[in-house]
């Protein structure tokens, strides 16, 4: 029994060791800068020349992008018609406080989002895809090689960024996407320029992980910059335009509120007031003298009947 013993207490003493040394290694993967380990076989000014480039892809894309569509074009021309139309005259004290609320609840919160499933499964890949490209950037320009020290929160946020990425990613793709949650199509249909975006995302921070998982190995490496490539030079069929008119537009649409302008959309009345009958008298000529709530409508439940 005391052989038993002893054997029992040197495999429990072996087992903890090996847990020790296996979360020894998870924490050396990440808290080590990726690329300064590759800076010995690519020169760091590769690296950072490709950073470069694929920072005016993401420019010229966008530009052209708003251009191409008119976007620009269109929410320019429909803010001066909105101010033609304006019964009130938003101050500058008022139009900041506007901003900060755009600010506050469509671009740091995402709270337009009334399912919300999707509106955290949008935050995480939101900020993990810029805690991934920042910190892609600050170890590149900064740490390029192994003899600077890289300080260990650069790497963690890098490989935070890349998991919250793919949690919020994969989520949404299996799960949430309009193509899969309310027209049942399959997850694994794909439409190239549609999905592009999310699929050259997805591709870049897993195929990142599995770099970083198995270092030396040159296959995900390679795979992570086709993917990468792909997600900041596809522009014109991803999300990057869409990320700086979206909070233009939000903005303009409180503006449009608070000036009364409403985008020339009729204000929301109350159907049994008697100032709106008189306002408008053939009311009860078309929904009778007490015109009952018509309910939540098509927000009634979620669209799923495919």
């Amino acid at each position: 029994m005391l052989v038993v013993g002893l054997r029992a207490g040197d495999n429990s003493q072996l087992s903890m060791s090996t847990l020790s040394e296996n979360q020894i290694g998870i924490w050396t993967m990440i808290t080590t800068n990726p690329f300064a380990e590759i800076s010995v076989f690519i020169s760091p000014g590769i690296m950072q020349a490709y950073v470069i480039l694929m920072f005016l892809l993401v420019v010229g894309g966008t530009i052209f992008d708003t251009i191409h569509k008119k976007s620009a074009k269109y929410f320019f021309e429909n803010a001066e018609k909105a101010q033609k139309s304006a019964t009130t005259k938003v101050s500058s004290a008022a139009k900041k406080g506007l901003m900060v609320k755009t600010l506050t609840n469509e671009v740091l919160t995402s709270s337009e989002f009334s399912n919300q499933k999707r509106r955290a499964s949008h935050l995480l890949t939101m900020y993990g895809f810029i805690l991934f490209v920042l910190s892609t950037v600050v170890m590149i320009f900064a740490y390029p090689t192994a003899i600077n020290d890289t300080p260990a929160l650069w790497p963690l946020l890098w490989h935070l960024g890349a998991l919250m990425l793919c949690v919020g990613g994969y989520w949404f793709w299996f799960a949430i996407r309009v193509d899969l949650a309310s027209e049942g199509n399959p997850w694994y249909r794909v439409n190239v320029r549609a999905d592009m975006f999310i699929l050259s995302l997805l591709a870049t921070c897993t195929f990142a992980l599995l770099w970083s998982l198995f270092q030396g190995a040159w296959l995900f490496f390679a795979l992570f910059i086709v993917s990468s490539t792909i997600l900041f030079a596809g522009v014109l069929w991803s999300k990057f335009a869409h990320m700086f008119f979206k909070p233009a537009a939000a903005y303009q649409k409180r503006v449009t509120k608070a000036d009364g302008s409403r985008e020339n959309l009729p204000a929301d009345f109350d159907l049994a007031s008697a100032e709106v009958h008189t306002k408008f008298p053939d009311i009860p000529q078309y929904m009778g003298q007490k015109p009952e709530n018509m309910g939540l409508g098509i927000k009634r439940e979620a669209p799923n009947h495919y």
